[in-house]
């Protein structure tokens, strides 16, 4: 195989492979979307976002617009650093949402209010530079958006300008519509979050389903209807009954996505690490697991702490040769014992 087939044939493994960049860098090449070149061997496994190739096109809201106008679903995913950025990029996810969901899930909070402000911008900062197609947005963090409608229209401005989103999503229904209406007036992007809002989950008496009843329905749908006057480009509908979340979706002219609201949403979102198994806890019943990644990660890591205390790891083919055999040949004439005492004796 000549260099430039042997170079193409790596970057299809780039589109394919689990763990595509690092096995490019280990053959020290380089990819980059527009030019492919052959640079010198990498000895780390450290890459950076400008190494990353981006083939898609960039989800903007006119492609959101664009999908739901054709009936076609929307892919939402959370990412939380940037890891789970790139993967969700790579995998064709329309829609990143930055969620708060990550106090609990990456930072071990006991629940979503307790993240900050500074917290959320170094998230989205390290999702953004991973995640470069989709669409990006985050949520207001508790505290950030309440007192007032400037409150949350600074927050929001806050988010696109020091951490590259690119819209925000914040919860509650009819009351924060003059506070949406602040935010879209300014030319940012919100998506609405009404049914199950983790951040009131207190005054909701827990996690629990809304709207199961007809009156219940009805006020839902009042509280969709005022957040699109206000300007959303989409509402999020959280743990609802399917009929319940078909009802809102079609009485609206903007999409809907669901999360434990059925399949006739106009699109969906699930918390990254809950679709990927990550934790052996409790998950919610709206979740399906993809992957085990607790049992894989765990196995994988035990495997390493044995190879380790065997001496079975790190291989020949980890490890770096010196230049030449002259120089191991000096090495073995120093006297360790004597190097040993001078050592000492410092």
């Amino acid at each position: 195989m000549d260099a430039r087939r042997y170079i193409l044939a790596s970057c299809q493994l780039l589109c394919t492979a689990t763990r595509p960049n690092r096995a490019l860098f280990l053959h020290g090449i380089v990819y980059r979307s527009d030019r492919i070149s052959v640079a010198a061997a990498r000895y780390s496994s450290h890459f950076t976002a400008e190494e990353l190739p981006h083939q898609r096109p960039k989800v903007t809201l006119n492609t959101i617009k664009s999908l739901y106008k054709k009936n076609i679903p929307i892919a939402s995913l959370t990412a939380h650093d940037f890891p789970s950025g790139i993967v969700a990029d790579r995998a064709g996810v329309d829609l990143v949402l930055v969620g708060d969901s990550l106090a609990m899930v990456a930072l071990g909070y006991d629940n979503t209010n307790q993240i900050t402000m500074d917290e959320m911008l170094s998230h989205c900062r390290a999702v953004a530079r991973g995640s470069k197609a989709p669409f990006l947005v985050a949520d207001l963090p508790f505290g950030t958006y309440e007192v007032s409608p400037e409150q949350a229209l600074e927050s929001s401005i806050r988010l696109i300008r020091e951490a590259k989103m690119e819209g925000v999503k914040l919860e509650g229904g009819i009351e924060m519509a003059a506070t949406i209406k602040k935010i879209t007036t300014a030319g940012i992007p919100v998506i609405g979050h009404i049914g199950l809002t983790p951040q009131r989950s207190a005054s909701l008496g827990g996690f629990r389903v809304q709207a199961r009843t007809a009156t219940g329905a009805r006020k839902l749908l009042r509280s969709a209807q005022a957040l699109q006057e206000a300007g959303c480009f989409a509402i999020l509908l959280e743990a609802v009954p399917a009929p319940v979340a078909k009802f809102v979706t079609q009485a609206l002219t903007i999409p809907t996505i669901g999360i434990g609201a059925g399949n006739q949403c106009s699109g969906q979102v699930l918390v990254q690490l809950d679709m990927l198994g990550s934790f052996d806890r409790f998950t919610p019943k709206f979740v399906k697991k993809y992957a085990d990644a607790f049992e894989t990660n765990s196995a994988a890591i035990a495997e390493y702490v044995r190879d380790v205390k065997e001496r079975s790891f790190p291989g020949e083919e980890h490890a770096y040769s010196m230049r030449n055999e002259d120089d191991i040949k000096k090495l073995e004439e120093i006297d360790i014992a004597a190097a040993k005492v001078s050592s000492s004796g410092m």
